[in-house]
């Protein structure tokens, strides 16, 4: 049984919060098979192949159907996810590119970035070492100069971008993709804090944005948590997804970085769904639909009159 989070926990791609990595990339094979012309992910699968939990491989790969072990929302919100990720960076056109927690993200390998970019990828020794080992035995190359850099979120990891050649006077494109809720409130709040000082004028970030939850929210999603680990139970993957997230009131990641002058636009996931022609929400007990991805610009600083 997987424990409730806190400070100094570990973990690997199987296991606690680095599980959910796998999950993502599981359900971005999913939609990759379902509509390639809305997401085009072809490392997700072997990427999940090769970690080897079983449920998910299976997933992943189409030998099992999602039926009720995933909801087709699931499957429609990483189409809709991975898009907007994507399309964020093909927009943002700049040459330092930071995705923190990247976890099974192969951004750095399949977008066509320009000649030139850098991308730094930030997660835990472990998880970047399997990546690349993984991703070179399929013969795959970096599509940019991709810069590993081995460091918890949680540590000094700013002093590891530097050491991997991070020029904080460069713009940079930051992500900060299905993080914000692996992480305590005050650890959020020191994140953006941190990639708004580490950012020149003209830099660009997205992320997501969850709203503070109302009287009774947390509990209905902790319900619904439990009810999709007791269906992955009974499939041997024993993870319990309520303890995998810090719940309680936070700062919302867009008005927290409009007030240190980041200029914003977004949609909801609900909006997304829509533009995209996807099925609507239904029983929406996560809130889901009510989450906004973000992204905007951190423009120059006024002159002085």
């Amino acid at each position: 049984m997987a424990s409730s989070r806190h400070d100094g926990d570990t973990w690997d791609l199987a296991s606690s919060v680095g599980a959910t990595a796998t999950m993502a990339a599981a359900a971005r094979a999913m939609a990759t098979r379902a509509d390639p012309s809305l997401i085009d992910d072809r490392f997700a699968e072997p990427l999940v192949r090769a970690v080897g939990v079983d449920l998910l491989t299976r997933l992943a790969s189409g030998e099992a159907a999602p039926g009720d072990l995933v909801e087709q929302v699931w499957i429609d919100v990483a189409k809709v996810r991975t898009k907007f990720y994507d399309e964020f960076f093909r927009a943002a056109g700049l040459p330092q590119v930071v995705i923190l927690a990247s976890g099974l993200d192969s951004r750095a390998y399949r977008l066509p970035w320009p000649a030139g970019t850098v991308v730094y990828e930030v997660d835990r020794p472990q998880v970047l070492e399997f990546k690349t080992r993984t991703l070179a035995g399929l013969g795959a190359e970096p599509a940019a100069d991709r810069r590993v850099v081995a460091a918890d979120l949680r540590e000094d990891w700013p002093a590891a971008l530097h050491a991997a050649g991070f020029d904080p006077a460069r713009p940079t494109a930051w992500s900060a993709e299905g993080l914000l809720g692996y992480l305590p409130p005050e650890a959020q709040d020191r994140l953006l804090d941190t990639i708004t000082e580490l950012s020149a004028p003209g830099s660009r970030v997205a992320t997501e944005s969850r709203p503070n939850p109302r009287p009774g929210d947390e509990a209905r999603t902790k319900e619904s948590l439990d009810r999709l680990s007791g269906r992955w139970r009974e499939h041997s993957f024993d993870t319990d997804m309520a303890k995998l997230r810090y719940f309680g009131e936070r700062n919302e990641a867009a008005s927290y970085l409009a007030a240190r002058g980041w200029e914003l636009t977004g949609s909801t996931v609900r909006e997304l769904l829509a533009a995209h022609g996807l099925a609507p929400l239904e029983d929406d007990d996560l809130r889901t639909g009510d989450v906004r991805y973000v992204s905007g610009v951190l423009p120059p600083m006024p002159r002085p009159a």
